[in-house]
């Protein structure tokens, strides 16, 4: 008897769930999305296989032939040709996979876990901590998020990991504000009020009741902003504060390239591959999340979602 109230019970979650799925895989444009990821998710995990590393104590290192400045056309030894200083394109493009995630992963979690946190607490509570924060997060607002985030890695000193941290520093402000709002519209709501009387602690309110119900609006948001701190590290890595040359980075690719962007005059497209390869890595990887992205909001939004 027991088991079966259980099963019942669980019946109109399961069915919420398998409506939510419905819901996101419906829209054409999400299958697109989840395609790109699924594609991209399996070069990133097949790398070691696609272009075997060449320095196994540094597989991110794109191995060149020569140090030649003119790059070479795609061929039957490199692929998609080779960019400036003979660096392997086709390594690159691969192993650049799984930089575009070390970035996007690294970067959304750090600044999530930070901006929820702090937002769940200022918004839970209030008070003069509530108080504190946003006046704090206001300042941080008041700076452009690029000019900001090059201010810590020249600070801090170039390179990669230290751009991701920027990022990271910088980006939580956004989860912050949304999940601050979200949590103001909850604690007073009467399924709030009840779990209270019935003397439950703020730790389990918060995990089992608003938590649950205010976390969608930052999953959304973060499903945007893996492609957008890809873009973002990419920019900073052209303008020379990321990876060190030759380091399997889409972004440090295309700064290879600036120089053959457009070719001689009577040949402008003579290097095209230099820039389009890396180039198209980057929008279908942006692409695939923002088309996730606007699915999951689709799936979630109870003003869209039962239309």
């Amino acid at each position: 008897m027991m088991n079966t109230v259980i099963v019942n019970a669980g019946h109109p979650r399961w069915r919420e769930f398998k409506f939510m799925v419905y819901r996101i895989f419906r829209n054409p444009s999400a299958v697109i999305g989840f395609g790109l990821l699924f594609f991209f998710v399996g070069v990133a995990l097949a790398a070691p296989y696609l272009a075997p590393p060449k320095y196994a104590h540094a597989p991110y290192q794109m191995p060149h032939q020569g140090f030649s400045p003119t790059p070479k056309a795609p061929s039957a030894q490199n692929l998609f040709g080779t960019t400036s200083g003979q660096y392997d394109i086709y390594y690159g493009v691969v192993w650049g996979t799984r930089t575009a995630f070390k970035i996007g992963l690294f970067v959304v979690g750090i600044a999530g876990f930070i901006g929820v946190s702090l937002g769940v607490i200022s918004g839970y509570y209030g008070g003069w901590f509530d108080e504190i924060l946003m006046r704090f997060v206001d300042i941080v607002w008041s700076v452009p998020l690029l000019v900001l985030a090059m201010t810590i890695v020249v600070a801090f000193g170039r390179g990669l990991e230290n751009i991701m941290i920027a990022l990271a520093l910088v980006e939580w402000r956004w989860y912050v504000r949304v999940i601050r709002s979200e949590v103001l519209k909850l604690r007073d709501q009467d399924f709030v009020q009840a779990a209270r009387l019935m003397g439950l602690s703020d730790i389990k309110i918060i995990r089992r009741h608003i938590l649950p119900n205010a976390i969608y609006p930052v999953l959304i948001m973060a499903s945007m902003d893996m492609g957008s701190m890809v873009i973002t590290a990419s920019f900073m890595s052209f303008v020379g504060l990321g990876a060190p040359k030759g380091y399997a980075d889409w972004g440090q690719m295309v700064a290879l390239a600036r120089n053959y962007i457009v070719g001689p005059p009577d040949d402008p497209m003579r290097f095209w591959y230099t820039v389009v390869i890396p180039g198209t890595c980057i929008i279908l990887f942006v692409l695939a999340w923002n088309l996730i992205g606007d699915a999951l909001r689709d799936a979630f939004d109870p003003k869209l979602r039962r239309r």
